[in-house]
């Protein structure tokens, strides 16, 4: 059982389909807290289901619920806090929510978590999988 992840920045349409499609993806499991925004280019919600759709066949599903609260967002990005806080109370957050209960392992095979970072070092997507990877056997975490 394989779990992936994938930021979109820096990253052409291309790029990212590719990469999705090649490593065999089934679904894009968005766990972006705002998934709306003009920022997000391709990857604005509505055109990433039909891109994931049409191009690579792929389902696509938003669990906000594996993202950080706002306020622990806006502590690390627009106030510039350290990344140490923000990963342990993101940690402390995961925890509490018991994610790994929220979620089906089934739902989690071939899934590829997505966030907007470009690498996996400071982005939530890596602490999420990292979570799911230590409750669940068997399961293998592969950034893309």
């Amino acid at each position: 059982m394989k779990l992936f992840t994938i930021g979109f920045t820096k990253k052409s349409a291309e790029e990212f389909f590719t990469a999705i499609s090649a490593a065999g993806v089934r679904r894009v499991i968005d766990i972006r807290l705002n998934n709306t925004s003009q920022l997000a280019a391709f990857a604005k919600r509505d055109d990433l289901i039909y891109f994931l759709r049409k191009i690579c066949e792929i389902d696509y599903i938003h669990r906000p619920d594996l993202a950080p609260t706002a306020e622990i967002l806006e502590a690390y990005k627009k106030k510039k806090g350290a990344w140490e806080r923000f990963e342990a109370e993101f940690e402390t957050l995961i925890q509490q929510r018991r994610i790994e209960i929220l979620v089906d392992r089934t739902l989690l095979d071939h899934a590829c978590l997505l966030c907007s970072e470009p690498t996996p070092e400071r982005c939530h997507r890596r602490l999420v999988g990292e979570y799911l990877v230590d409750r669940f056997s068997g399961m293998e975490l592969c950034h893309l």
